[in-house]
């Protein structure tokens, strides 16, 4: 394959994203100090403890964006760029299974998990960089099966060996809403691919009472599912944190009481500066406050899904919707958990809420994401080298463009087809 000269800079849809990424990071710097500048003052005697530590985080983020956003991921010529990605992908999976690994030896727990290693100055969540280095080798494992560099029982294969042992370490943590994210964004990944239907029946079927059966045999999981179903059965315990969200909710209004004036915040809510902080802003900012921050993801969402769509490489294709179908699911997840419409999973808001290891991932993402742009306008076409027809082999290519269908993005390649197009 050969590759044109990468863009100079980038397009419409990445500067959209870059200005609601911009808008979630500032929202989420001013609410975090909001939300947690009581509780520090009274736990560390310093009210900026958490938006110091964020600000950092959020300065170590934008560097990996900028990084990211420089990495030429196209295949050429020879298949030199086919082979770095691979490594890459392999690579980032690697460590995060390895940082997994880690945390059942010297993990730290914190409410009752043990999620993170200690690294001095910082703590390091290995769940979080599992989930890019899960849609990179996803999206490597993807292009091989439609390429027909593998056959679709060595694709299944291979997926399962890099699913498998990632959601039994996170698991065992324990962090099911993680787990929960991972498996539908790779739901979201095959849908992309062109996987067919039936594999998704296949995937449901053993997916489905798999989940129910973890949640069983986990008594706090078997809470939280009551917790959701009725929340003032228990308005003490397990239903506590789910009524003081609504409380912040319905206090707000429609404008809210004011920035700074949140009464959640002083010592009701739990994780108001983190998982919950969806509260806090529409305790404080009211119902039109919400409605930015879910407008600034709606963007987010469109921006990212029409980079991928615009993108000719099937492996930037599929990682751009990817990383934005993780961003967007890990929002809904925050968002439906805290106004009570599904069991609270400890997901936090991406961008908004505190915490180093999210930030620094989700950052890292949006940069992959503008790299997708960057490398995949119309000036930065590629070609495939013309391989030789013969009757039987083009018959085959037919049967099997038939048997198996196209992908579900706009553009790309279906299985076995090769695209044509000048260098």
């Amino acid at each position: 394959m050969t590759a044109g000269r990468p863009r100079r800079g980038v397009g419409g849809h990445a500067y959209a994203l870059l200005g609601a990424v911009g808008i979630l990071l500032v929202v989420g710097l001013v609410m975090v100090y909001s939300a947690s500048a009581v509780a520090d003052y009274v736990r560390y005697e310093d009210s900026a403890y958490h938006i110091k530590r964020q600000a950092l985080y959020v300065l170590a983020g934008l560097a990996a964006l900028v990084v990211a956003s420089r990495w030429d991921f196209r295949e050429r010529r020879g298949g030199h760029g086919a082979t770095l990605r691979r490594i890459v992908a392999w690579s980032v999976w690697g460590v995060a299974l390895a940082g997994l690994a880690a945390v059942e030896v010297a993990g730290v727990g914190k409410y009752g998990a043990t999620r993170s290693i200690d690294l001095g100055p910082v703590f390091v969540q290995p769940s979080e960089f599992a989930k890019l280095g899960c849609i990179m080798v996803a999206a490597v494992l993807l292009v091989d099966w439609r390429e027909q560099t593998i056959t679709g029982k060595q694709f299944l294969l291979r997926l399962a060996a890099v699913l498998v042992p990632v959601i039994v370490f996170i698991m065992a943590q324990p962090d099911m809403g993680t787990t929960m994210s991972i498996v539908i964004v790779m739901v979201v990944m095959l849908w992309l691919g062109g996987v067919k239907g039936r594999w998704f029946t296949a995937i449901g079927a053993v997916g489905v009472p798999l989940a129910a059966l973890m949640v069983w045999r986990a008594g706090y999981r078997v809470e939280r599912i009551s917790a959701f179903l009725d929340p003032w059965a228990d308005p003490t315990d397990s239903g506590y944190q789910i009524i003081q969200s609504l409380y912040a909710f319905g206090s707000g209004g429609l404008t809210g009481v004011g920035l700074g004036l949140s009464r959640q915040k002083f010592f009701y809510l739990p994780a108001a500066h983190n998982d919950f902080i969806l509260a806090i802003i529409g305790e404080e900012a009211g119902l039109v406050g919400t409605l930015l921050v879910v407008a600034a993801f709606g963007v987010v969402a469109y921006a990212g899904m029409r980079i991928a769509v615009g993108c000719r490489d099937p492996f930037g294709r599929l990682l751009a919707g990817g990383l934005t179908g993780m961003i967007i699911i890990q929002a809904l997840m925050n968002m439906a958990a805290v106004t009570h419409l599904m069991p609270i999973t400890g997901i936090p808001l991406p961008f908004v809420s505190a915490g180093g290891s999210s930030m620094v991932l989700t950052l890292a993402s949006v940069g992959l994401i503008i790299a997708v742009s960057r490398y995949s306008d119309g000036s930065a076409r590629i070609a495939l080298v013309r391989q030789t027809k013969t009757r039987g082999s083009e018959r085959a290519r037919t049967d099997e463009r038939r048997r198996d269908g196209g992908t579900h993005l706009p553009g790309a390649r279906g299985r076995g087809q090769a695209s044509r197009r000048r260098a």
